[in-house]
């Protein structure tokens, strides 16, 4: 009995070509490592409104007016990272060739407002949250308009930006300090207003900017500790 032999062409035998089938195994596509990785991910991770946010922006969405959108969406400007980061850049260069705490104030502030631009991309690339400006009819009709992309509602940017500052400016006297925290805080809430972020999106992006400059200031140094009186004389002495 003749042995076949098989070739590219097929198996032989007894003067006839039979072809022959491929196996499965080498049909198979050759399956990467990160292949699996992408199709396992598990970001970005969805992020729920509460209850609590939900009933605040149905009274804005029902409530609103055009003026007050308007009013609210000029003023979310001084929020914005773009302009903060020309103001950061301007006062770090004024800083230059003045004290070190002056020269310490402007790297400080040119830090956390690079680092606070930065961080909520980060986030909002591993979040996913819809914008309450997109899930609303009635807030259109009342004088509302789209903010940013759809998705990036958590956390809240602007929010992060003026927590930062709220920190910084606890090393002020009374005075101007309050006068800066009811600037962030008033300024945060515009993004309530004109539904760009869920409440906790503010609330929360608000005290990741405070935590953020305080762990900042590690690296920079600010500020530096002034003596005081007591302290003078007792070096005198």
């Amino acid at each position: 009995r003749q042995q076949p032999f098989r070739t590219l062409a097929g198996t032989w035998r007894v003067g006839r070509c039979v072809p022959f089938q491929l196996q499965k195994p080498m049909l198979k596509p050759t399956r990467f490592p990160g292949h699996r990785i992408r199709r396992g991910r598990s970001f970005p991770i969805a992020v729920r409104p509460t209850k609590a946010d939900v009933a605040i922006a149905r009274a804005i969405a029902r409530n609103t007016a055009p003026a007050p959108e308007y009013a609210a969406r000029a003023l979310t400007w001084g929020a914005d990272e773009k302009v903060l980061l020309v103001l950061a850049t301007a006062g770090w260069i004024v800083s230059r060739g003045r004290g070190e705490s002056l020269r310490r104030a402007g790297n400080h502030a040119l830090l956390v407002t690079a680092a606070t631009s930065l961080l909520p991309h980060v986030m909002k690339s591993l979040f996913d949250q819809i914008r309450p400006d997109r899930r609303t009819v009635v807030g259109h009709i009342h004088g509302l308009s789209f903010s940013g992309k759809r998705d990036d509602a958590f956390p809240s940017g602007h929010a992060m930006h003026m927590g930062a500052l709220a920190s910084a400016a606890g090393t002020l006297p009374a005075a101007p300090r309050r006068a800066i925290r009811a600037y962030a805080v008033g300024l945060s809430l515009t993004r309530v207003v004109v539904l760009a972020h869920w409440t906790s999106d503010v609330v929360l992006g608000f005290a990741l900017g405070a935590a953020f400059e305080r762990v900042l200031r590690l690296w920079t140094g600010y500020p530096i500790a002034i003596p005081t009186p007591k302290e003078n004389d007792h070096a005198d002495t």
